[in-house]
C-alpha cells in the first residue's frame, strides 16, 4: 500500500468543496471504499473504469485492491488536479480524464472487458446505468453505488411494489447482487437519503431472447401505467397478449423478465 496524504489534508490543499450542480457527495471512508472495492471482485486483466471520483477514497481502494489499468472520469478540474498526485504515486496504472461521463463512451477507455466501479452522482445515474446496458457485451461487472431506493428498483423481483423498468432491463443482461446499504451519514455532505451498493454481473446469454429497444417500449407502457391491466397500458402497441400466453388482464408488477421478453419479440422493432 502505497504512502498517501490523509484524504482531507487534499480537500483543503485543492478546495475540494462538494459543489451541488455536479451531484457531488464525498465518500471519505476508507474502510467503506475498500469494501466497494472488494465488491467488485478481482481487478487485475481487467479495464477498471470509475465514474466521478472526487478526492480519489475509492481510486485508491481500486488501485489497493490490484487494478493495474484503473481509468477516472472526472468532469470537474479541481479532482482532476488532485488526482494527478494519485497518478504520480501508482505510475502506469491510473489514467485521469477530464470529461463527461455521460459523454464518454467508456468502451474506447481500454481493451475489454471492462469492470466499472463507482459511486455515481445520483442525478446521472440511472440513464449512466441504462447506457451501460447497451453496451454490456463489453463489460463484465458494474458495482454501483445509487440512493438506495434505485438500487431496490434494480434487483427487485415480480410481485414487489419497486419491481418495474429498471430491474427487468438490468435482470434481462445481469445477475443482479445487492451488497449493501451506506448510510447518508457517511458522506460529505450528506444527501437526504441512504445509498445502497449493487452489482450486475453480465449473463453470458441473456435471460430471455429479446431486443433493448423493444424491451425499453414494452417496459415504459406497463409500467408507466402499472395501476393499469396491461390490456390497456399496452393498447397503443397492439400487441395480442393472448396468443403470447399471457394474460390481458394482468398488471405489470405481476410480469416476469422472460415474460417482457416474450412481449418485446412479438414488436419486432
Amino acid at each position: 500500500m502505497v504512502d498517501l496524504p490523509p484524504l482531507g489534508d487534499l480537500i483543503r490543499r485543492y478546495g475540494l468543496d462538494a459543489r451541488k450542480k455536479l451531484g457531488q457527495h464525498f465518500l471519505l471512508d476508507l474502510n467503506l471504499t475498500g469494501r466497494i472495492a472488494r465488491a467488485a471482485g478481482e481487478l487485475k486483466g481487467y479495464t477498471v473504469v470509475e465514474i466521478g471520483p472526487g478526492p480519489g477514497g475509492l481510486t485508491r481502494a481500486l488501485l489497493d485492491a490490484g487494478a493495474e489499468n484503473l481509468v477516472a472520469i472526472e468532469r470537474d478540474p479541481r479532482c482532476v488536479e488532485a488526482l494527478a498526485e494519485l497518478s504520480d504515486a501508482y505510475p502506469g496504472r491510473l489514467k485521469i480524464i477530464e470529461a463527461d461521463a455521460l459523454e464518454t463512451d467508456i468502451t474506447n477507455l481500454g481493451p475489454a472487458p471492462l469492470k466499472v466501479v463507482a459511486n455515481l452522482p445520483y442525478n446521472v445515474a440511472t440513464p449512466l446505468l441504462i447506457g451501460w446496458l447497451k453496451q454490456i457485451e463489453s463489460i463484465n461487472s458494474l458495482t454501483l453505488m445509487f440512493q438506495k431506493e434505485v438500487a431496490e428498483r434494480i434487483a427487485a423481483g415480480p410481485g414487489t411494489k419497486t419491481y418495474g423498468r429498471l430491474s427487468v432491463l438490468s435482470q434481462w443482461l445481469c445477475d443482479v447482487h445487492m451488497d449493501f446499504t451506506v448510510a447518508k451519514t457517511a458522506f460529505t455532505p450528506p444527501p437526504k437519503v441512504d445509498s445502497a451498493v449493487v452489482t450486475l454481473t453480465r449473463r453470458t446469454d441473456p435471460l430471455a431472447t429479446g431486443g433493448m429497444k423493444s424491451l425499453e417500449t414494452v417496459t415504459a407502457a406497463a409500467f408507466g401505467q402499472r395501476r393499469k391491466m396491461l390490456r390497456a397500458s399496452l393498447k397503443p402497441l397492439n400487441i395480442d397478449l393472448e396468443s403470447l400466453g399471457i394474460d390481458p388482464t394482468a398488471r405489470a408488477e405481476t410480469l416476469s423478465v422472460e415474460q417482457f421478453c416474450r412481449i418485446a419479440e412479438s414488436l419486432k422493432i
